[in-house]
């Protein structure tokens, strides 16, 4: 393999837990650092869509996940270096608390452990509301709870522009950390409680100027040159190329079905599907009639189908196109809100039914709780279309609806705990579940997948 060593300027921002404001103050850093002509990589800690989403359509930064719970240390490093190619700086976005990790009881896949294996100078982001002296003991507790925590400076969130001089003399007077600037409170910029993909166009300007004032309070309270400084003082990364699977046909279509309803995907894993020889076709099972003509396999994400469930179901002629072209044979990988869409029905909040693509024989319905989140590795039971029999990938689940079909293909298993539970509709030309699956770690499920497309490609 062959071994890369990059000066990567980077930060981590951290937290004491979530809702502390890290993506608030993340999407105004982005766009203060743009505002200063500099152009930005921005980076996700961990398995969530929407932030990755956000900095990416909102501020028009690109964005990806690093997480090492789906991909082992040195491919995380890789995949940094990689997207940050044409970038001045890396801003990576911690999850939850800056230790919290796999199951609550481990650092491993935390915004620390994160911090540590990329070697990232990482920020702490903490809320100021009421504390003085208290707020040293915290950050005294964050410093020291491991012997190298990465952590390098703080910034204060919530304070007043009068209490923040006397607030830093006394950090900075007694703990080995800088002080890097503070927000005041600002009610009506928070972004925790955004739901991107509900976003239209007209909440998106409202949202860019959100972000428009916070950059401005940031460039006023907040030593950009200093985390720029920062950034830049990090060590070199250095990785080597990860052993991935080679082209090895020709080109093949794959409709991607993307709108308001199916969005979630990672940004990853359709790169290393385009990489392979895949040309992605995005498609609107919302807006078009049909799907894209000449396809040789087919995507359906996750999103929002539940909020359109009418909608869905009155485009009966995307419906029949879709389950005639799965039941012909057609490659179909579909995750979470797409898995409720090849169902027969689909139950509404209010308890009515929709009929919807019928490829699955049950019901998707809604249980008015989160059924299952978190991290798990699933486990194959029988050759599929991307693993063989005894093969694993990761993946992660976040979904309030079950499925009277959940399937039996896979078994699924959650890390550092006992609990465990058969999933996944899998067949020779089809993946369906309610996990959304990450390639990286187990890159021959993106060549397989690819490798049915071009079997179906040939009996066309």
């Amino acid at each position: 393999m062959r071994q890369e060593m990059r000066n990567v300027p980077r930060i981590l921002i951290g937290a004491s837990g979530s809702g502390c404001g890290k993506t608030t103050f993340t999407c105004g850093l982005l766009q203060a650092l743009k505002n200063m002509g500099k152009h930005p990589a921005a980076f996700k800690c961990g398995p969530d869509y929407i932030d990755p989403m956000f900095h990416s359509e909102v501020l028009e930064v690109p964005s990806r996940n690093l997480d090492l719970f789906f991909a082992e240390s040195n491919t995380v490093r890789f995949l940094l270096s990689k997207h940050t190619a044409e970038a001045d700086i890396a801003v990576m976005e911690g999850v939850m608390g800056y230790y919290d990790g796999l199951a609550g009881i481990s650092p491993q896949a935390s915004s620390y452990d994160l911090a540590l294996k990329t070697r990232t100078p990482a920020v702490l982001l903490l809320d100021g509301r009421g504390k003085s002296l208290s707020l040293l003991a915290e950050i005294k507790g964050f410093l020291e709870l491991e012997e190298e925590s990465m952590i390098r400076g703080v910034i204060l969130n919530r304070v007043s522009e009068m209490i923040y001089p006397q607030l830093k003399e006394m950090v900075e007077e007694r703990l080995p950390v800088k002080v890097y600037g503070y927000l005041p409170k600002m009610d009506d910029c928070g972004l925790e409680s955004r739901h991107l993909g509900l976003v239209t166009a007209a909440e998106i300007k409202d949202l860019r100027q959100i972000i428009c004032r916070l950059a401005e309070q940031l460039e006023k309270s907040v030593d950009l040159a200093g985390l720029m400084a920062l950034a830049c003082s990090a060590a070199p990364l250095c990785c080597q190329e990860p052993v991935l699977p080679q082209r090895r046909g020709p080109k093949v279509r794959i409709g991607l079905a993307r709108d308001k309803a199916f969005c979630f995907y990672y940004q990853d894993n359709l790169d290393l599907l385009s990489e392979l020889g895949a040309e992605l076709v995005p498609f609107s099972p919302l807006e078009d009639d049909h799907m894209p003509e000449g396809l040789d396999g087919l995507m359906i994400g996750g999103g929002y189908p539940e909020l359109y469930l009418r909608q869905l179901s009155e485009n009966v002629s995307m419906r029949e196109h879709i389950k005639k072209a799965i039941t012909a044979g057609l490659p179909c990988q579909a995750e979470c809100g797409g898995f409720m869409y090849l169902h027969e029905t689909v139950k509404a909040q209010d308890g009515s039914a929709f009929p919807l693509v019928g490829l699955i024989a049950g019901e998707s319905y809604p249980l008015g709780k989160l059924s299952r989140f978190g991290y798990i590795t699933l486990t194959a039971g029988q050759d599929t279309m991307l693993c063989k029999k005894g093969e694993s990938i990761k993946g992660h689940e976040f979904h309030y609806w079950d499925s009277t079909c959940a399937g039996d293909a896979f078994h699924a298993r959650k890390p550092l705990r006992k609990k465990a539970w058969d999933c996944i509709v899998a067949g020779d030309n089809l993946f369906a579940g309610y996990p959304h699956i990450y390639y990286y770690s187990n890159p021959a499920a993106a060549e397989r997948f690819l490798a049915a497309c071009r079997a179906y490609k040939e009996l066309k």
